[in-house]
């Protein structure tokens, strides 16, 4: 699908997230999301099975959310093939 022939909604969302990870004030959350990852992976503070679950789902998130610009991108290019 061509960009002009996406819809107008979705790329509008395209632009506008294109354009706010183009900020740098993304890649200063980017660096603290993976300064806390650094941290949150530390597993020798856990002490049971409750502590591990609750650190093993922060780590999911920051991954998330440390690898979303790669993800739109690619959704992007396969959009506008």
């Amino acid at each position: 699908m061509a960009p002009n022939s996406m819809d107008k909604t979705l790329q509008l969302y395209y632009e506008e997230t294109f354009s706010m990870m183009a900020t740098k004030g993304w890649l200063m959350l980017m660096e603290d999301l993976t300064k806390i990852k650094n941290t949150v992976n530390e597993l020798s503070t856990v002490q049971d099975a409750q502590s591990l679950f609750h650190r093993q789902g922060q780590i999911d998130i920051l991954n998330l959310l440390l690898t979303r610009k790669e993800a739109c991108e690619r959704a992007y290019e396969e959009l506008t093939e």
